[in-house]
C-alpha cells in the first residue's frame, strides 16, 4: 500500500474524491469475497452499493472503516485511502478511525443506556467534549441533525431501547455523527423498519449528505434510486459498475446490472 495520493484529489468532473480504493481483494479463508475493486468515492454524495445478496456489497462497507478486521479469518489486499491517507498504514488507530468513518447497521442496536448517553459515549470516549455544556451542544445537535430531537428532547434519560424502531434507528444515527464523522457507512439502515420510518429515514440521508459522505448498502433498488446520486453493482464479489445513479437504472453498461434492475435474477 505505497500509492502516494493528491489529498484534494478531484475527478474530471470537478467533484471531490472522499474514498478511494484501487485493486481491493477480501478473502474469509480460502473464500475469495471481494475481487479486484476500484472505485472513487465522492464527498458530499450518496453512494448506493447495490446487488443480490452474498455479492460483497457488506463486506466491502466494513472495509471502509476496517470493521473486517475483527474477523480472524479476513484478509484485505490493495489500498483504501480517505483524504489520501492509507486507513490501513502501521500508523492508524482503528478506534479513532471509527470515529471519522460512522456506521450504521441494519438492525437499530441502541446501547443500554439513556437516550442522552447513547449519543454522548462517542464523544466522552474520544475525549471531543471539555465540560458538561459542550457535551450536550453535541447532543442536542446530533439529535438535531438525525430528525429526532423533538421526540426525545423531554425524555433524554429515558432508555434508547423505549423508543420504535425508527427512532432507534435515528438515535443511532445521531450517535454516529455525534464524533463528528466525515463518511457515513449504512448497512441496510431501514430493512428492519415501516414504509413510514423507511421514509423519514430515506428524507434523513438525503439532509445527511450535505455534511458527510454516506455510503449505503441496500437490497431496495427503489430506495437506491431515491437517495443516491451515485450507484455501485455487486455480483458474485465483482465490482460489475459504478456510474451515476440514474444512468445505472436507465442505461447500465453491462449485461448483468440490466439483468438485475429488471429483475432477471437477484
Amino acid at each position: 500500500m505505497k500509492m502516494e495520493t493528491d489529498m484534494n484529489e478531484q475527478t474530471a468532473t470537478g467533484d471531490k474524491v472522499k474514498i478511494s480504493t484501487k485493486n481491493v481483494d477480501v478473502f474469509y479463508g480460502d473464500n475469495h469475497a471481494i475481487k479486484d475493486v476500484t472505485v472513487d468515492i465522492l464527498d458530499n454524495t450518496v453512494t448506493a452499493f447495490i446487488g443480490p445478496s452474498g455479492c460483497g456489497k457488506s463486506t466491502f462497507l466494513r472495509c471502509l472503516n476496517r470493521m473486517n478486521d475483527t474477523i480472524d479469518i479476513c484478509r484485505i489486499t490493495g489500498d483504501i485511502r480517505i483524504d489520501g491517507e492509507d486507513i490501513y498504514a502501521r500508523t492508524i488507530d482503528p478506534v479513532q478511525l471509527r470515529a471519522k468513518v460512522g456506521m450504521v447497521f441494519q438492525k437499530p442496536n441502541p446501547f443500554p443506556k439513556s437516550i442522552f448517553d447513547n449519543v454522548a459515549y462517542g464523544p466522552r470516549i474520544h475525549g471531543l467534549v471539555s465540560n458538561k455544556t459542550d457535551l450536550e451542544e453535541v447532543v442536542e445537535q446530533s439529535l438535531r441533525r438525525a430528525a429526532i430531537w423533538k421526540e426525545v428532547k423531554d425524555r433524554l434519560d429515558a432508555p434508547g431501547t423505549s423508543l420504535s424502531g425508527g427512532q432507534q434507528q435515528r438515535l443511532c444515527i445521531a450517535r454516529a455523527i455525534a464524533t463528528a464523522p466525515e463518511v457515513l457507512l449504512m448497512d441496510e439502515p431501514a430493512s428492519a423498519l415501516d414504509p413510514i420510518a423507511t421514509a423519514q429515514i430515506e428524507e434523513l440521508i438525503n439532509e445527511l449528505r450535505h455534511n458527510y459522505s454516506v455510503v449505503i448498502v441496500t437490497h431496495s433498488m427503489q430506495q437506491a434510486a431515491r437517495v443516491s446520486q451515485k450507484t455501485a453493482f455487486f455480483h458474485l464479489g465483482d465490482m460489475v459498475e459504478y456510474d451515476d445513479t440514474s444512468t445505472i437504472f436507465t442505461n447500465p453498461s453491462d449485461q448483468r446490472t440490466q439483468d438485475y434492475i429488471t429483475g432477471r435474477f437477484g
